[in-house]
């Protein structure tokens, strides 16, 4: 007879601030979480007991007060190397039934859960981490970019981005103009004002990370009554640029289990055909090709027309539901990495910088 040890322990992995280890304990698979900080260890208990009412989530076991912060131990849902996230549906070349199934179910049960629970909300009473605190002074906005100037791309555009309201963009040949402080001034403004915002009890940051295959939702501290557009604006942008693209290349150690997702990143990664500034004429010209892989495509592609389009429908007819979606979509693209600290290389197509430290 074999002898097993009452108690093994897998890899240890980082993602932000807080540790993950696998372990078996007397046969039984649990998932440790350390987080360091308290607050946001008592928002992924209080998040884990929200949404266990709503969605399937792994059974969290105990929580503990340790030195330096707080362990909580999950039930281990079935997983490995490229497996047991919805990214490893993502990561292959052409979408699969099993993709086009799990996008059939997970938005069947938003699509319920978001109906039967959403409401206008004071927005002092939602989850307001990833947007209103960013927005907030203090907050990412401020602490990324408030006293501070960059140029647009180093190397590329030679245009520090207070002077961006100064020049024409070309992009792809379309016209725009962007003025930058006014820029932060409105998602400030925007995320400041008491108007109520319609929200409903979700995950609250749904990446292809968050969202296990089979079905079940991880990490908590962002559960509970959401802003729905801010849900939609990150399921999104995180399957459309983040996931595939921008992380990858940033945070690659988050992947360690999942090292299929940078055979794919070429295909998600835009390229760059050309960026030149002509200082005479005040214009900045930008000529690229958007990517995105078809499984990430075909997820977007579902999550639109399957849940954002019905609950559109149902709580907002006729409204514009670009301009419901753009202060949220704005601070997830400005709010998440620091825009200064993305330098680009120079070449035809566009690739990005090593994460900081």
């Amino acid at each position: 007879m074999t002898f097993q040890p009452p108690l093994r322990l897998g890899p240890v992995r980082r993602f932000t601030r807080n540790l993950l280890c696998p372990i078996d304990l007397l046969g039984h698979p649990l998932l440790l979480k350390y987080t360091r900080d308290p607050a946001e260890a008592r928002e992924e208990i209080r998040g884990h007991a929200r949404l266990a009412r709503h969605y399937r989530v792994p059974a969290l076991h105990v929580h503990l007060r340790v030195p330096g912060g707080h362990l909580l131990a999950y039930e281990r849902l079935v997983g490995g190397t490229d497996q047991g996230l919805l990214l490893d549906l993502l990561n292959v070349n052409a979408p699969s039934s099993d993709l086009h199934s799990y996008m059939d179910e997970l938005t069947t049960a938003y699509r319920e859960v978001v109906l039967a629970t959403a409401r206008p909300t004071d927005p002092a009473h939602v989850v307001r981490k990833l947007y209103w605190d960013r927005a907030a002074p203090g907050g990412r906005l401020d602490t990324y970019y408030a006293g501070t100037d960059f140029l647009v791309a180093d190397g590329l555009i030679d245009v520090p981005a207070s002077r961006l309201d100064t020049y024409t963009l070309s992009i792809n040949g379309r016209r725009h103009h962007l003025d930058w402080a006014t820029t932060l001034r409105w998602l400030r403004t925007h995320f400041a004002t008491a108007e109520p915002v319609w929200a409903a009890v979700t995950q609250g940051d749904p990446t292809d990370v968050n969202l296990a295959h089979p079905l079940a939702w991880f990490d908590y501290d962002t559960a509970g009554m959401n802003s729905i557009p801010g849900e939609f604006a990150n399921f999104l942008w995180y399957a459309s640029a983040l996931g595939g693209w921008l992380v990858p290349t940033y945070n690659p150690t988050a992947f360690a289990d999942h090292p299929a997702i940078f055979d794919h990143v070429p295909a998600n990664t835009p390229e760059i055909r050309r960026a030149d500034v002509n200082h005479t004429t005040s214009t900045i010209r930008i000529d690229y090709i958007p990517r995105l892989s078809k499984p990430r495509r075909a997820a977007v592609a579902a999550y639109w027309t399957q849940l954002v389009r019905p609950i559109a429908d149902r709580l907002w007819p006729g409204e514009d539901l670009a301009n419901l979606l753009r202060p949220y979509l704005a601070m997830r693209i400005l709010g998440v990495y620091n825009l200064a600290d993305l330098p680009p290389k120079t070449g035809s197509s566009s690739s990005l910088g090593s994460p900081r430290p």
